[in-house]
Protein backbone atom coordinates (compact mmCIF):
# COMPACT_ATOMS: atom_id res chain seq x y z
CA UNK A 1 0.00 0.00 0.00
CA UNK A 2 1.32 3.71 -0.66
CA UNK A 3 2.75 5.23 2.53
CA UNK A 4 2.42 9.02 2.00
CA UNK A 5 5.07 11.29 4.23
CA UNK A 6 6.20 14.59 4.59
CA UNK A 7 9.26 16.26 3.77
CA UNK A 8 12.02 18.86 4.77
CA UNK A 9 13.51 20.66 1.96
CA UNK A 10 17.37 21.64 2.45
CA UNK A 11 17.97 24.46 -0.52
CA UNK A 12 15.67 22.53 -2.61
CA UNK A 13 12.92 24.79 -4.84
CA UNK A 14 9.49 23.17 -4.31
CA UNK A 15 6.79 23.96 -7.15
CA UNK A 16 3.47 22.74 -8.19
CA UNK A 17 4.28 19.71 -10.12
CA UNK A 18 8.04 18.90 -9.28
CA UNK A 19 10.81 19.68 -6.85
CA UNK A 20 13.87 20.89 -8.40
CA UNK A 21 16.46 19.23 -6.25
CA UNK A 22 19.85 21.64 -7.68
CA UNK A 23 19.58 24.24 -10.66
CA UNK A 24 22.07 23.69 -13.24
CA UNK A 25 24.62 26.51 -11.67
CA UNK A 26 27.97 25.53 -10.08
CA UNK A 27 28.56 24.04 -6.54
CA UNK A 28 24.84 23.39 -6.02
CA UNK A 29 23.75 21.12 -2.99
CA UNK A 30 19.84 20.53 -2.40
CA UNK A 31 18.00 17.42 -0.55
CA UNK A 32 14.45 16.31 0.31
CA UNK A 33 14.16 14.05 3.63
CA UNK A 34 10.65 12.25 4.99
CA UNK A 35 10.02 13.97 8.06
CA UNK A 36 8.88 10.44 9.54
CA UNK A 37 10.53 7.43 9.88
CA UNK A 38 9.42 4.40 7.53
CA UNK A 39 8.52 1.54 9.95
CA UNK A 40 8.21 -0.96 7.10
CA UNK A 41 10.21 -4.07 7.19
CA UNK A 42 10.17 -4.57 3.30
CA UNK A 43 9.51 -1.72 0.83
CA UNK A 44 9.44 -0.60 -2.53
CA UNK A 45 10.12 3.05 -4.00
CA UNK A 46 9.32 4.21 -7.20
CA UNK A 47 10.95 7.78 -8.17
CA UNK A 48 10.31 9.56 -11.43
CA UNK A 49 12.92 12.31 -12.33
CA UNK A 50 14.71 14.41 -14.97
CA UNK A 51 18.56 15.29 -15.10
CA UNK A 52 18.79 17.83 -17.80
CA UNK A 53 21.95 20.19 -18.92
CA UNK A 54 23.12 21.55 -21.91
CA UNK A 55 26.58 20.62 -21.94
CA UNK A 56 27.09 16.90 -23.58
CA UNK A 57 28.54 15.82 -20.05
CA UNK A 58 26.97 16.70 -16.70
CA UNK A 59 27.61 16.89 -12.95
CA UNK A 60 27.59 15.50 -10.16
CA UNK A 61 24.58 13.46 -10.07
CA UNK A 62 21.51 12.39 -7.98
CA UNK A 63 21.15 9.83 -4.99
CA UNK A 64 17.77 8.11 -3.52
CA UNK A 65 19.02 7.47 0.15
CA UNK A 66 17.33 5.00 2.88
CA UNK A 67 19.23 5.85 6.26
CA UNK A 68 18.51 5.71 9.96
CA UNK A 69 19.30 9.48 10.31
CA UNK A 70 17.70 12.05 8.19
CA UNK A 71 20.82 13.43 6.12
CA UNK A 72 22.30 16.91 6.01
CA UNK A 73 23.94 18.29 3.90
CA UNK A 74 27.29 17.09 2.70
CA UNK A 75 29.82 16.17 -0.02
CA UNK A 76 28.12 12.70 -1.45
CA UNK A 77 25.95 14.14 -4.25
CA UNK A 78 24.47 16.83 -1.77
CA UNK A 79 24.35 14.59 1.16
CA UNK A 80 26.23 14.18 4.22
CA UNK A 81 29.07 11.51 4.53
CA UNK A 82 29.24 8.01 7.15
CA UNK A 83 25.41 6.99 6.81
CA UNK A 84 23.74 4.08 8.06
CA UNK A 85 21.53 2.56 5.46
CA UNK A 86 21.87 2.31 1.92
CA UNK A 87 22.54 4.94 -1.12
CA UNK A 88 21.64 4.46 -5.22
CA UNK A 89 23.43 7.02 -6.92
CA UNK A 90 22.96 8.27 -10.45
CA UNK A 91 26.39 9.65 -11.23
CA UNK A 92 27.08 11.87 -13.99
CA UNK A 93 30.68 12.76 -14.13
CA UNK A 94 32.93 10.53 -15.13
CA UNK A 95 36.12 10.87 -11.78
CA UNK A 96 38.17 8.00 -12.67
CA UNK A 97 38.39 8.05 -16.23
CA UNK A 98 36.96 4.81 -17.40
CA UNK A 99 34.07 5.64 -19.06
CA UNK A 100 31.55 4.20 -17.05
CA UNK A 101 29.60 6.70 -16.15
CA UNK A 102 26.67 7.54 -16.18
CA UNK A 103 25.72 4.98 -13.85
CA UNK A 104 23.82 3.34 -11.23
CA UNK A 105 26.04 2.38 -8.25
CA UNK A 106 24.33 0.97 -5.09
CA UNK A 107 26.47 1.47 -1.90
CA UNK A 108 26.18 0.52 1.86
CA UNK A 109 27.38 1.71 4.85
CA UNK A 110 27.30 1.16 8.58
CA UNK A 111 28.10 4.66 9.39
CA UNK A 112 31.87 4.74 9.80
CA UNK A 113 32.80 4.68 5.73
CA UNK A 114 33.49 7.63 3.98
CA UNK A 115 32.58 7.24 0.00
CA UNK A 116 35.31 7.45 -2.77
CA UNK A 117 34.16 9.70 -4.66
CA UNK A 118 37.33 9.81 -7.32
CA UNK A 119 37.13 6.25 -8.16
CA UNK A 120 33.12 6.84 -8.19
CA UNK A 121 32.81 4.40 -5.50
CA UNK A 122 33.92 1.15 -7.62
CA UNK A 123 35.71 0.21 -4.59
CA UNK A 124 32.43 0.56 -2.30
CA UNK A 125 29.83 -0.52 -4.89
CA UNK A 126 27.43 -3.98 -3.95
CA UNK A 127 26.25 -3.52 -7.74
CA UNK A 128 26.01 -1.30 -10.19
CA UNK A 129 24.85 -0.93 -14.07
CA UNK A 130 26.01 1.30 -16.51
CA UNK A 131 22.60 3.99 -17.88
CA UNK A 132 22.86 6.92 -19.46
CA UNK A 133 19.37 8.83 -17.48
CA UNK A 134 20.66 12.86 -18.81
CA UNK A 135 18.25 14.35 -21.31
CA UNK A 136 15.59 11.88 -22.09
CA UNK A 137 12.53 12.42 -24.06
CA UNK A 138 10.42 11.14 -21.11
CA UNK A 139 10.85 11.07 -17.33
CA UNK A 140 13.24 8.78 -15.93
CA UNK A 141 11.84 5.82 -13.62
CA UNK A 142 13.42 4.01 -11.10
CA UNK A 143 12.04 0.84 -8.71
CA UNK A 144 13.32 0.12 -5.62
CA UNK A 145 12.62 -3.07 -4.15
CA UNK A 146 13.87 -4.37 -0.50
CA UNK A 147 12.23 -7.49 0.47
CA UNK A 148 13.67 -10.26 2.46
CA UNK A 149 17.16 -9.02 2.55
CA UNK A 150 17.67 -8.64 -1.16
CA UNK A 151 17.71 -5.14 -2.71
CA UNK A 152 16.66 -5.01 -6.73
CA UNK A 153 17.03 -1.43 -8.71
CA UNK A 154 14.58 -1.31 -12.00
CA UNK A 155 15.09 1.30 -14.13
CA UNK A 156 13.12 2.96 -17.19
CA UNK A 157 15.87 4.71 -19.43
CA UNK A 158 13.03 7.55 -20.34
CA UNK A 159 13.22 6.54 -24.43
CA UNK A 160 9.21 5.55 -24.06
CA UNK A 161 6.29 6.67 -22.28
CA UNK A 162 5.51 3.22 -20.95
CA UNK A 163 5.50 3.80 -17.53
CA UNK A 164 6.36 -0.12 -16.79
CA UNK A 165 9.25 -0.69 -19.46
CA UNK A 166 11.68 -1.56 -16.63
CA UNK A 167 14.58 -3.20 -17.41
CA UNK A 168 16.92 -4.94 -14.78
CA UNK A 169 19.91 -2.96 -13.21
CA UNK A 170 21.52 -3.97 -9.91
CA UNK A 171 20.67 -6.96 -7.31
CA UNK A 172 22.30 -7.27 -3.82
CA UNK A 173 21.53 -10.02 -1.65
CA UNK A 174 22.21 -10.88 1.81
CA UNK A 175 21.89 -6.92 2.91
CA UNK A 176 20.96 -6.01 6.20
CA UNK A 177 19.33 -2.14 6.50
CA UNK A 178 17.92 -0.89 9.60
CA UNK A 179 14.13 -2.02 10.52
CA UNK A 180 13.24 1.79 10.46
CA UNK A 181 14.68 4.99 8.39
CA UNK A 182 14.23 8.03 6.76
CA UNK A 183 13.93 8.00 2.89
CA UNK A 184 15.53 11.04 0.99
CA UNK A 185 17.46 12.10 -2.59
CA UNK A 186 19.59 14.56 -2.84
CA UNK A 187 21.60 16.04 -5.95
CA UNK A 188 24.89 17.97 -6.36
CA UNK A 189 26.73 20.19 -8.96
CA UNK A 190 30.11 20.66 -9.51
CA UNK A 191 32.10 22.37 -12.38
CA UNK A 192 29.59 21.60 -14.49
CA UNK A 193 26.16 21.81 -14.10
CA UNK A 194 22.81 19.81 -14.45
CA UNK A 195 19.04 20.61 -13.91
CA UNK A 196 18.03 17.41 -11.17
CA UNK A 197 14.15 17.47 -10.84
CA UNK A 198 12.34 15.13 -9.01
CA UNK A 199 8.77 14.41 -10.68
CA UNK A 200 7.44 12.09 -8.28
CA UNK A 201 8.25 9.29 -4.84
CA UNK A 202 5.90 7.02 -3.78
CA UNK A 203 6.55 4.46 -1.28
CA UNK A 204 4.98 1.38 -0.84
CA UNK A 205 4.68 -1.50 2.01
CA UNK A 206 5.45 -5.11 1.05
CA UNK A 207 3.84 -7.97 2.95
CA UNK A 208 4.62 -11.92 2.80
CA UNK A 209 1.79 -13.74 1.36
CA UNK A 210 -0.47 -15.02 3.62
CA UNK A 211 0.49 -12.06 6.26
CA UNK A 212 -1.93 -9.71 7.79
CA UNK A 213 -1.39 -6.09 6.54
CA UNK A 214 -0.60 -4.08 9.65
CA UNK A 215 -3.95 -1.62 9.86
CA UNK A 216 -3.29 2.00 8.58
CA UNK A 217 -2.17 4.58 10.94
CA UNK A 218 -5.19 6.97 12.43
CA UNK A 219 -5.43 10.44 10.84
CA UNK A 220 -2.73 12.81 11.23
CA UNK A 221 -3.51 15.16 14.49
CA UNK A 222 -5.07 18.36 13.36
CA UNK A 223 -2.13 20.50 15.04
CA UNK A 224 -0.20 18.53 12.70
CA UNK A 225 -1.84 19.79 9.74
CA UNK A 226 -2.47 23.03 10.40
CA UNK A 227 1.54 23.17 10.67
CA UNK A 228 1.72 21.23 7.27
CA UNK A 229 -0.37 23.87 6.06
CA UNK A 230 1.24 26.32 7.04
CA UNK A 231 4.65 25.46 5.71
CA UNK A 232 3.11 24.61 2.32
CA UNK A 233 1.61 27.98 2.22
CA UNK A 234 5.02 29.47 3.16
CA UNK A 235 6.83 27.60 0.28
CA UNK A 236 3.65 29.05 -1.67
CA UNK A 237 4.22 32.42 -0.72
CA UNK A 238 7.68 32.64 -1.60
CA UNK A 239 7.36 31.44 -4.68
CA UNK A 240 4.50 34.04 -6.32
CA UNK A 241 7.11 36.22 -4.72
CA UNK A 242 9.92 35.47 -6.94
CA UNK A 243 7.45 34.79 -9.33
CA UNK A 244 6.88 38.25 -9.21
CA UNK A 245 10.19 39.81 -8.93
CA UNK A 246 11.11 37.71 -12.07
CA UNK A 247 8.49 39.40 -13.84
CA UNK A 248 9.33 43.06 -12.63
CA UNK A 249 13.06 42.36 -13.31
CA UNK A 250 12.10 41.17 -17.39
CA UNK A 251 8.98 42.72 -18.18
CA UNK A 252 9.54 41.90 -21.77
CA UNK A 253 8.99 37.95 -21.52
CA UNK A 254 5.68 38.45 -19.56
CA UNK A 255 3.84 38.01 -22.83
CA UNK A 256 5.95 34.55 -24.01
CA UNK A 257 4.48 31.92 -22.22
CA UNK A 258 1.74 31.98 -24.60
CA UNK A 259 3.71 30.83 -27.30
CA UNK A 260 4.36 27.17 -25.40
CA UNK A 261 0.44 26.52 -26.57
CA UNK A 262 1.65 25.74 -30.05
CA UNK A 263 4.38 24.07 -31.21
CA UNK A 264 6.88 25.01 -34.28
CA UNK A 265 7.18 22.44 -37.33
CA UNK A 266 10.66 21.86 -36.12
CA UNK A 267 9.18 21.27 -32.32
CA UNK A 268 6.63 19.10 -34.34
CA UNK A 269 9.12 17.04 -36.35
CA UNK A 270 11.27 16.15 -33.34
CA UNK A 271 8.35 15.11 -31.86
CA UNK A 272 7.05 12.53 -34.54
CA UNK A 273 10.31 11.63 -34.87
CA UNK A 274 10.84 10.75 -30.71
CA UNK A 275 7.25 8.91 -31.47
CA UNK A 276 8.43 7.01 -34.31
CA UNK A 277 11.44 5.95 -32.53
CA UNK A 278 9.50 4.92 -29.40
CA UNK A 279 7.61 2.61 -31.19
CA UNK A 280 10.47 1.00 -33.30
CA UNK A 281 12.26 0.50 -29.81
CA UNK A 282 8.74 -1.22 -28.28
CA UNK A 283 8.81 -3.31 -31.36
CA UNK A 284 12.15 -4.59 -31.03
CA UNK A 285 11.98 -5.14 -27.52
CA UNK A 286 8.97 -7.44 -28.39
CA UNK A 287 10.34 -8.81 -31.38
CA UNK A 288 13.79 -9.77 -29.32
CA UNK A 289 11.30 -11.83 -26.73
CA UNK A 290 10.11 -13.69 -29.27
CA UNK A 291 12.98 -14.93 -30.87
CA UNK A 292 14.25 -15.89 -27.62
CA UNK A 293 11.17 -18.22 -27.30
CA UNK A 294 11.71 -19.71 -30.98
CA UNK A 295 15.33 -20.33 -29.90
CA UNK A 296 14.41 -21.88 -26.77
CA UNK A 297 11.98 -23.87 -29.08
CA UNK A 298 14.31 -25.17 -31.41
CA UNK A 299 16.67 -26.72 -29.04
CA UNK A 300 14.11 -28.28 -27.51
CA UNK A 301 13.07 -29.59 -31.04
CA UNK A 302 16.29 -30.86 -31.21
CA UNK A 303 16.94 -32.53 -28.36
CA UNK A 304 12.94 -34.67 -28.96
CA UNK A 305 13.71 -35.41 -32.23
CA UNK A 306 17.72 -36.42 -31.49
CA UNK A 307 16.61 -39.00 -28.73
CA UNK A 308 13.40 -40.23 -30.39
CA UNK A 309 15.49 -40.82 -33.95
CA UNK A 310 18.42 -42.56 -30.91
CA UNK A 311 15.83 -45.01 -30.21
CA UNK A 312 14.50 -45.78 -33.82
CA UNK A 313 18.20 -46.55 -35.23
CA UNK A 314 18.32 -48.81 -31.78
CA UNK A 315 15.61 -50.70 -32.79
CA UNK A 316 16.77 -51.83 -36.07
CA UNK A 317 20.19 -53.29 -36.60
CA UNK A 318 22.66 -53.38 -40.04
CA UNK A 319 21.25 -50.62 -42.61
CA UNK A 320 18.16 -49.58 -40.89
CA UNK A 321 20.59 -48.21 -38.41
CA UNK A 322 23.13 -46.52 -40.64
CA UNK A 323 19.69 -44.96 -42.13
CA UNK A 324 18.93 -43.87 -38.71
CA UNK A 325 22.70 -42.49 -38.12
CA UNK A 326 22.53 -39.97 -41.40
CA UNK A 327 18.94 -38.67 -40.64
CA UNK A 328 20.54 -37.81 -37.36
CA UNK A 329 23.27 -36.03 -38.54
CA UNK A 330 21.36 -34.26 -41.36
CA UNK A 331 18.55 -32.81 -38.75
CA UNK A 332 21.09 -31.78 -36.23
CA UNK A 333 22.77 -29.79 -39.06
CA UNK A 334 19.22 -28.26 -39.99
CA UNK A 335 18.66 -27.72 -36.29
CA UNK A 336 21.94 -26.00 -35.79
CA UNK A 337 22.03 -23.64 -38.83
CA UNK A 338 18.29 -22.19 -37.19
CA UNK A 339 19.76 -21.81 -34.05
CA UNK A 340 22.57 -19.65 -36.11
CA UNK A 341 20.34 -17.79 -37.71
CA UNK A 342 18.20 -16.66 -35.07
CA UNK A 343 21.39 -15.60 -33.21
CA UNK A 344 22.21 -13.64 -35.94
CA UNK A 345 18.95 -12.11 -35.95
CA UNK A 346 19.18 -11.40 -31.89
CA UNK A 347 22.90 -9.49 -32.48
CA UNK A 348 21.30 -7.85 -35.47
CA UNK A 349 18.25 -6.56 -33.24
CA UNK A 350 20.75 -5.66 -30.43
CA UNK A 351 23.00 -3.40 -32.67
CA UNK A 352 19.72 -1.63 -33.71
CA UNK A 353 17.97 -1.45 -30.09
CA UNK A 354 21.73 0.13 -28.93
CA UNK A 355 22.11 2.63 -31.98
CA UNK A 356 18.45 3.91 -31.01
CA UNK A 357 18.75 4.05 -27.50
CA UNK A 358 22.19 5.83 -27.88
CA UNK A 359 21.46 8.48 -30.69
CA UNK A 360 22.40 12.13 -30.08
CA UNK A 361 20.60 12.89 -32.91
CA UNK A 362 17.52 10.59 -33.55
CA UNK A 363 15.97 12.74 -36.66
CA UNK A 364 19.17 12.17 -39.44
CA UNK A 365 18.34 10.41 -42.55
CA UNK A 366 21.36 8.06 -41.61
CA UNK A 367 19.32 6.64 -38.78
CA UNK A 368 16.40 6.16 -40.70
CA UNK A 369 18.34 4.66 -43.44
CA UNK A 370 19.85 1.86 -41.30
CA UNK A 371 16.66 1.29 -39.01
CA UNK A 372 15.32 0.39 -42.01
CA UNK A 373 18.12 -1.74 -43.53
CA UNK A 374 17.53 -3.39 -39.99
CA UNK A 375 14.52 -4.33 -40.81
CA UNK A 376 14.66 -5.75 -44.18
CA UNK A 377 17.76 -7.83 -42.92
CA UNK A 378 15.17 -9.16 -39.99
CA UNK A 379 12.47 -9.96 -42.22
CA UNK A 380 14.86 -11.96 -44.90
CA UNK A 381 15.84 -13.94 -41.59
CA UNK A 382 12.90 -14.94 -40.59
CA UNK A 383 11.95 -16.15 -43.71
CA UNK A 384 14.72 -18.13 -43.78
CA UNK A 385 13.85 -19.59 -40.36
CA UNK A 386 9.61 -20.13 -41.26
CA UNK A 387 10.78 -22.10 -44.65
CA UNK A 388 13.72 -24.38 -42.68
CA UNK A 389 11.39 -25.34 -40.16
CA UNK A 390 8.64 -26.36 -42.09
CA UNK A 391 10.90 -27.96 -44.27
CA UNK A 392 12.51 -30.04 -40.80
CA UNK A 393 8.65 -30.62 -40.03
CA UNK A 394 7.37 -31.97 -43.49
CA UNK A 395 10.28 -34.12 -43.60
CA UNK A 396 9.58 -36.10 -39.69
CA UNK A 397 6.22 -36.31 -40.02
CA UNK A 398 4.79 -39.71 -40.82
CA UNK A 399 3.84 -40.83 -44.37
CA UNK A 400 0.89 -41.11 -43.68
CA UNK A 401 0.32 -37.55 -42.15
CA UNK A 402 2.50 -35.28 -44.73
CA UNK A 403 0.41 -33.11 -46.21
CA UNK A 404 -0.25 -33.16 -50.12
CA UNK A 405 0.47 -30.53 -52.34
CA UNK A 406 -2.11 -29.25 -54.12
CA UNK A 407 -2.76 -29.57 -57.79
CA UNK A 408 -0.28 -26.78 -60.22
CA UNK A 409 -2.31 -24.79 -62.68
CA UNK A 410 -1.98 -24.83 -66.25
CA UNK A 411 1.32 -23.24 -67.23
CA UNK A 412 1.11 -20.22 -68.96
CA UNK A 413 1.63 -19.80 -72.51
CA UNK A 414 5.09 -18.08 -73.27
CA UNK A 415 5.78 -14.46 -73.24
CA UNK A 416 5.29 -12.40 -76.08
CA UNK A 417 8.31 -10.44 -77.93
CA UNK A 418 6.06 -7.13 -77.99
CA UNK A 419 5.52 -8.10 -73.95
CA UNK A 420 8.54 -8.21 -73.27
CA UNK A 421 9.86 -5.08 -75.23
CA UNK A 422 7.14 -3.49 -73.41
CA UNK A 423 8.50 -4.62 -70.12
CA UNK A 424 11.84 -3.56 -70.53
CA UNK A 425 11.56 0.26 -72.28
CA UNK A 426 9.15 0.93 -68.39
CA UNK A 427 11.97 -0.80 -66.43
CA UNK A 428 14.30 1.28 -68.06
CA UNK A 429 12.07 4.41 -67.70
CA UNK A 430 11.62 3.94 -64.21
CA UNK A 431 15.18 3.18 -63.11
CA UNK A 432 16.30 6.56 -65.15
CA UNK A 433 13.54 8.01 -63.06
CA UNK A 434 15.35 6.93 -59.96
CA UNK A 435 18.73 7.99 -60.86
CA UNK A 436 17.52 11.78 -61.24
CA UNK A 437 15.63 11.46 -58.48
CA UNK A 438 18.36 10.41 -56.20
Amino acid sequence: RPHCCFLSFLDAIPSADQIRITTSLKSQRGSVWTKTKSIFEYWEVEVTFRVTGRGRIGADGLAIWFTEEQGLEGPVFGAADKWNGVGIFFDSFDNDGKKNNPGVIVVGNNGKLLYDHQNDGSTQALASCQRDFRNKPYPVRVKITYYQKTLTVLINNGFTPDKEDYEFCAKVEDMVLPSQGYFGISAATGGLADDHDVLSFLTFQLTEPGKEVPIPDAEIPQKDKEKYQEEFEHFQQELDKKKEEFQKDHPDVQGQPADDLFETVSDRELRQIFEGQNRIHLEIKQLNRQLDMILDEQRRYVSAVTDEIAKRGAGFPGQQGQVSQQEIETVVKTQEEVIRQVNEIRNSMADTLRLISGAQHPGSAAGVYETTQHFNDIKEHLHVVKRDIEHLVQRNMPSSEKSKCPDLPPFPSCLSTVHFFIFVAVQTVLFIGYIMYR
